[in-house]
């Protein structure tokens, strides 16, 4: 479920705001015998342990592609599979929203993530624009409105693939409308905090300019029922970054950076919750 109004308070002061009265409200909802999501995982719930990969486009959806013929749907699996190789390396479960090379609409990624009741969602993606002169990576969550003008022009260009009405409230019931804003107002609160997590581990990797965190109304991230973000890895219209995106030592390079902040946020995510690891991996409240 999800708000114009709670979705604008992406940022700042805003989000300690709707947190703090996240909080107050918190303690009315338990005298009425009603939980949030993250309440209730701090009561005994298990822990981070799942995640969604969402490789961009596929099948007829090519993407961006490069002046060389690369193209962005391509790059962008490969990346995928390697980073959900990592994960589950690591003891995660992991979720491909595609696995080959087939065309799946924004909305049913959406709901196969959904489906799935995972705590990340990452959309994976590589960007492009009319000159040859921008590279590096940068990291999104949502947002109705764009940070920039050319974070609105790249999520109109993401959001092409898109097929039918946008997302909207599921339910006209105020409270139902209440608790869903107080739990998409959190899940910005940890979107922000991943997207920079990741931002920072691929910052290391060097090369392309430093882009940073910016937020765009993409519609692969509207209605995820968890943190989210989209990460575009590099420029196809860039001559260094195509020569980087096109090789393998590379690619795997980026699924361990994006791996690495996963690493980071799961902890910090289970220790919100009072969440901690017991013997043989199980999960245990503290």
């Amino acid at each position: 479920m999800m708000s114009s109004t709670c979705i604008r308070r992406w940022g700042g002061q805003g989000v300690d705001v709707a947190l703090h009265a996240m909080g107050f409200l918190s303690v009315t909802l338990l005298s009425l015998g009603l939980v949030l999501p993250s309440l209730a995982a701090g009561q005994g719930g298990a822990g981070f342990d799942t995640v969604v990969i969402d490789a961009g486009h596929g099948g007829r959806d090519h993407g961006a592609r490069s002046r060389y013929g690369l193209a962005e749907k391509e790059v962008v699996l490969d990346v995928s599979q390697r980073l959900a190789a990592r994960l589950r390396k690591g003891g995660l479960k992991v979720h491909l929203t595609r696995d080959g090379d087939r065309y799946v609409p924004l909305v049913r990624r959406t709901s196969l993530a959904n489906a799935t009741t995972a705590d990340l969602f990452i959309s994976v993606h590589a960007n492009s624009a009319q000159t040859s002169r921008p590279s590096g990576v940068e990291t999104y969550f949502v947002s109705l409105d764009a940070s920039d003008a050319q974070a609105g022009r790249l999520a109109l260009r993401e959001n092409d693939a898109f097929e039918g009405p946008l997302p909207g409230p599921a339910s006209q019931d105020p409270l139902a409308a209440l608790l869903g804003d107080m739990v998409v107002t959190e899940h910005l609160h940890e979107s922000s905090e991943f997207a920079k997590l990741v931002q920072q581990e691929l910052a290391r990797l060097g090369g392309g300019d430093a882009r940073g965190v910016k937020q765009a109304p993409f519609v692969v991230l509207m209605g995820v029922e968890m943190p989210a973000v989209l990460v575009e890895i590099g420029f196809l219209s860039n001559a260094r970054d195509e020569g980087e995106l096109r090789s393998p030592a590379h690619r795997e390079a980026i699924a361990l950076s994006v791996s690495r902040a996963v690493e980071a946020f799961g902890k910090r995510y289970d220790a919100r919750r009072g969440i901690r690891k017991g013997a043989g991996g199980r999960q245990a409240a503290r």
